[in-house]
């Protein structure tokens, strides 16, 4: 707790910073309090997420065709696989519904289901990706950030230097103090930034692996069940 007392320690040499120095401290307090939110929140919600398309997996392989598979699907709330698999079977009923020729449905009604399934994918990938880009920037930022505290440190030791003709320890030693402040700042915010979003990505891949999964399941369920989409 001494390092914390108003007259030594590290935030003794807070208060007495330059202005740009605290206000460096201060951007990179900002960033990491962020930070680890979003990674408090993220592991939290990709958790939760992939437990429920698991499950949801499973009951949708079990069902014994595929209505019944979407209606299992259903019975979860905020159910992703049911939106995705939704998705896909308004554009079977399309398909169905329209005037074409049996021949003509058959081939285009692959791409199309695919199609559907993959912007479903997508758009779910999308809503988890999100706040992700700005962990990246705080882990490649926050250390250049740091850096330039480094270097005005610096600077204000060899302007002291200048002015009092001499180095000294005592003339050296405050810049070189905010450097090495800012320095250890910019590395706590950039070391579990980069851990953590390498992290976070690699969940959030095998989360797409498990979707993509059961888009190829849909896909094929869809063309062993229904007639019309069998080649003739």
């Amino acid at each position: 707790m001494s390092t914390f007392l108003p007259e030594q320690g590290l935030w003794f040499m807070i208060v007495q910073s330059s202005f740009l120095i605290q206000v460096i401290m201060l951007v990179l307090l900002v960033m990491s309090i962020s930070c680890w939110t979003i990674i408090f929140v993220k592991i939290i919600s990709y958790r939760r997420f992939r437990s429920l398309i698991q499950d949801q997996i499973e009951n949708f392989e079990r069902a014994s065709d595929l209505a019944e598979a979407m209606k299992a699907s259903r019975q979860s709330a905020q159910s992703p696989l049911y939106v995705i698999g939704l998705a896909a079977l308004k554009e079977i009923q399309k398909l169905e519904q329209s005037q074409l020729s049996s021949s003509v449905k058959f081939r285009i009604a692959e791409d199309n289901v695919r199609r559907v399934l993959r912007q479903g994918v997508s758009s779910h990938l999308k809503r988890l990706s999100s706040s992700l880009p700005f962990l990246a920037i705080c882990a490649n930022s926050s250390l250049l950030i740091g850096l330039l505290g480094t270097v005005w440190g610096i600077m204000n030791s060899f302007h002291s230097i200048g002015v009092q003709r001499g180095a000294t320890l005592a003339t050296v030693a405050p810049g070189i103090s905010e450097a090495l402040i800012t320095t250890a700042f910019g590395l706590v915010v950039a070391i579990p930034a980069t851990i953590f979003y390498n992290i976070l990505w690699e969940r959030l891949n095998n989360i797409q692996s498990d979707l993509i999964d059961f888009a190829g399941s849909f896909l094929n369920r869809a063309q062993r069940e229904l007639p019309w989409m069998e080649k003739k």
